[in-house]
């Protein structure tokens, strides 16, 4: 572990590579898992206010789960977080015609029609932060899903921290991310 400011990162998110292959995967983290993703009251409130543009990319069956349980909710572990359909895929979820997931907020961004682009935590994925009371944990969650982009990091030699360098910066800033390159630049070679 290396502490970062007010983080302690692990060393798999510095040594570990990875590249998303959505050409594999179809988006499998968009839809499998048995919660939402995790939101901040902000974030929640801003899918709230921007939900009559975000819908447009949503299904009816969608839209129908999304008025039944709301915008967000609190989950079983008590974090607040999307609702999902059935015990796995995000409400927030659409499927192109190739068959991959994607998020109908990002897309939205995408099309610069909001300003937002999704949960903190979705872009940062496969990273997951944990906050505590006086630092956040940052730790890189492997999962059986990514598979495919373990592999594509790997053939295109892409370090993980590089590959999640916009949502890093975003969540802890420039200074922050300079910090931790200069941290890698420095540590000691594997043999």
């Amino acid at each position: 572990m290396i502490e970062i400011g007010k983080t302690i990162v692990s060393m798999d998110v510095l040594e570990s590579n990875f590249c998303c292959d959505l050409d594999q995967c179809k988006g499998a983290c968009c839809v499998d898992g048995d919660s939402g993703a995790p939101l901040i009251p902000e974030e929640a409130e801003t899918i709230e206010r921007l939900y009559p543009i975000i819908k447009e990319y949503l299904s009816e069956e969608n839209k129908a789960e999304i008025a039944r349980q709301g915008f967000s909710l609190i989950d079983h572990d008590g974090d607040l977080v999307t609702p999902i359909i059935g015990k796995n895929e995000c409400v927030f979820t659409f499927v192109d015609e190739k068959g991959v997931s994607f998020c109908a907020i990002e897309k939205a961004f995408f099309e610069k029609k909001t300003g937002f682009r999704k949960p903190i935590s979705c872009q940062l994925f496969p990273i997951r932060i944990t906050e505590y009371k006086r630092f956040d944990g940052v730790n890189y969650e492997k999962l059986k899903i990514c598979k495919p982009g373990r592999v594509c990091g790997k053939s295109n030699n892409q370090p993980l921290w590089k590959y999640l360098k916009e949502p890093l910066i975003r969540k802890y800033g420039e200074a922050w991310y300079d910090e931790l390159r200069i941290v890698v630049e420095h540590l000691p070679t594997k043999q």
